[in-house]
């Protein structure tokens, strides 16, 4: 599996894991088979996974707490991001709330429920609009020179956003809407690209389903022998050395076919042909 360092010093295999999956409908509460979720988080772990993402908003943190119960003691070349920055009143609402108490008690208590002194990668879930981004990321940049973060990164944020943050601080991650078939962050991931920043796609493999049976992309995936899912991960690796998919998943089975898409290397012509399918 090819390889990024996060912040220049956190190597990680380049096709992670995010556990927003493992948890109960609409993101809120805990999974109905909570032996499943943990399976499923080792499983990863076993098949060379060394970036697992989640955050304080799933459950609210139940996978963090499935996360701790399933893989601690962590292995030491196991990076654990996690994000802090949107509450949860109820399921299907997710508001983003930067205030800097609150991002700051986010983070004590995700330190608790992971079982961690330092979280390697500590991502602000989403810029509050109500409070100065400065003073956001300020405030992570504090938790970090006291010793509780190593990294910082963002999440939906614009190009001029993740410059007033590396006014701020250095920045380690950003994390944003990126498939075969949404590119509306082209631009980010661009930026990110000449910044040596971390890119992480979440929602990896939206609009998957849509390809002809008939067509050049089911073409492409029998002459591999690989599902149109997997393709579009090895489209993402490819479209980017900073790129850092986390496809999430419930199912063993499913997880174990995303991580098979580290073994198939696309052509130019088949790049350019999926290049072309949003």
């Amino acid at each position: 599996m090819s390889t990024f360092a996060i912040g220049g010093d956190l190597n990680v295999g380049r096709l992670g894991y995010g556990a927003m999956q493992l948890t109960g409908p609409g993101f809120f509460g805990y999974p109905e088979d909570q032996d499943n979720a943990i399976t499923v988080l080792r499983r990863a772990v076993e098949l060379g996974v060394t970036l697992i993402d989640t955050a304080d908003a799933y459950g609210p943190f139940v996978t963090d707490e499935l996360v701790r119960r399933a893989l601690h003691p962590y292995r030491r070349d196991l990076v654990i991001a996690t994000k802090v920055g949107v509450t949860r009143p109820r399921a299907g609402e997710w508001v983003p709330v930067g205030r800097p108490e609150y991002l700051r008690q986010q983070t004590e208590l995700s330190l608790r429920v992971l079982g961690l002194d330092r979280i390697d990668l500590l991502q602000l879930h989403r810029v509050d609009p109500h409070v100065p981004i400065e003073d956001q990321v300020g405030t992570l940049a504090a938790l970090r020179d006291e010793g509780k973060i190593r990294h910082i990164g963002l999440s939906e944020v614009t190009v001029a956003q993740i410059r007033a943050a590396q006014a701020v601080t250095p920045i380690a991650s950003v994390q944003n809407l990126f498939n075969l078939t949404d590119r509306s962050a082209s631009d980010v991931v661009d930026y990110a690209e000449r910044q040596n920043i971390a890119f992480i796609p979440w929602y990896p493999l939206a609009g998957t389903g849509m390809a002809d049976p008939d067509g050049e992309i089911a073409a492409i995936a029998a002459r591999h022998g690989a599902s149109i899912n997997q393709l579009a991960l090895a489209w993402l690796l490819r479209r980017s050395p900073v790129m850092l998919p986390i496809p999430g998943t419930s199912s063993v089975a499913h997880l174990e076919q995303n991580l098979a898409a580290n073994d198939i290397t696309l052509t130019d012509d088949e790049f350019a042909v999926l290049e072309k399918a949003a």
